[in-house]
């Protein structure tokens, strides 16, 4: 057995962590913590854990929660907020598991610029590891410090890295149309993502500057060794949990589906949450929804010189929580799948 806490539970991915860490066999929660005027139990908080979990929520670090016997920590907290903490965690020699973006962009440049504060942790940054399983499994299962990715870049780079790997892309940029449900702008007071606002629409936002475009582009230049221009566009949709992205890429040579399908297969053969669909199959969100899984389907144009990439999954599992624990898994030794569907 691991000892974890979960540091950030009043967002929905520390909600979904906690989930799937009480039904993980090998994990036992030891701490939980949340900015609370008083202490909270975590029951009382979310109902759905009475007479399973009944922990009190701490304040966010303390001396008392850095000494106690815990071996992973996960970081559930906003960006900007989790480079503050983790370093006290590492220096206790806990393995760090950060969902916020704080410790996935190399360049600190880039990252102030499209997250608008100055970066504190960045001797740090050399030694996180980008914790997307399907490219960095040897590099995770030593790390002490893991980026967890976000949830546009998952679903964006599986659906063009086998692509991009193998030299079959051309140099015209990769086209990214993404739709996620509400709950990746997460769990906070705004106009923007209330019922009322986004019931019976979909709207594009951030178009041409959103925090995600650097950390995609990041990931694809180290799998291809050159530039790699994307051009991403987010969509909010009427749904609560989901992300559906369809990525379409310029080819060097015409090629065939069957050609491009056996590329995907080969490339994910040792990715157990990667589903390929068959041809004329294309995935759709409720095939992933309370799933780890990234379902991909694969269509070529009529000429055979582009290909069109549709990935789904659950942005607070695949695209958060779910990883973060396949993460876990891979850093303790467990099975890659164990305790997620």
């Amino acid at each position: 057995m691991i000892n974890v806490a979960v540091c950030g539970i009043t967002g929905y991915t520390g909600l979904e962590l906690i989930r799937v860490l009480l039904a993980h066999p090998k994990v036992s929660i030891k701490a939980l913590t949340a900015r609370f005027d008083k202490p909270t139990r975590i029951s009382d908080v979310y109902p759905e854990f009475k007479g399973r979990l009944e922990l009190v929520c701490e304040s966010l670090i303390s001396d008392k929660l850095l000494k106690k016997n815990i071996d992973v920590v996960f970081l559930a907290l906003p960006h900007k907020v989790s480079m503050e903490y983790a370093p006290s965690f590492i220096d206790k020699g806990k393995v760090v598991i950060d969902l916020s973006a704080d410790f996935r962009i190399k360049d600190t440049a880039v990252y102030e610029k499209y997250y608008g504060i100055k970066h504190i942790s960045k001797e740090y940054l050399n030694s996180s590891v980008y914790g997307l399983p399907e490219l960095y499994k040897n590099k995770i299962k030593r790390a002490r410090l893991v980026a967890n990715p976000g949830c546009y870049p998952t679903g964006s780079i599986l659906a063009v890295a086998p692509l991009i790997s193998g030299k079959m892309a051309s140099k015209e940029p990769v086209i990214l149309d993404a739709k996620s449900g509400v709950t990746g702008a997460g769990r906070k007071a705004d106009t923007g993502i209330i019922f009322g606002e986004v019931a019976e629409n979909i709207k594009a936002y951030k178009v041409g500057v959103h925090q995600h475009i650097p950390e995609i582009e990041q990931e694809l230049e180290n799998i291809s060794g050159n530039k790699v221009n994307i051009l991403f566009t987010p969509h909010l949709i009427p749904i609560r949990r989901g992300i559906l992205t369809t990525a379409y890429v310029a080819l060097k040579k015409r090629t065939s589906l069957p050609g491009l399908l056996a590329l995907y297969r080969a490339f994910y053969k040792n990715a157990p949450f990667v589903k390929i669909y068959d041809q004329g199959s294309i995935p759709q969100i409720k095939d992933v929804v309370n799933t780890n899984n990234c379902a991909i389907g694969i269509v070529v144009s009529a000429d055979k010189s582009r290909a069109i990439i549709i990935t789904a999954i659950d942005n607070l599992l695949k695209g958060a929580s779910g990883q973060a624990v396949q993460n876990m898994n891979i850093i303790c030794g467990f099975p890659e799948t164990m305790g997620l569907i």
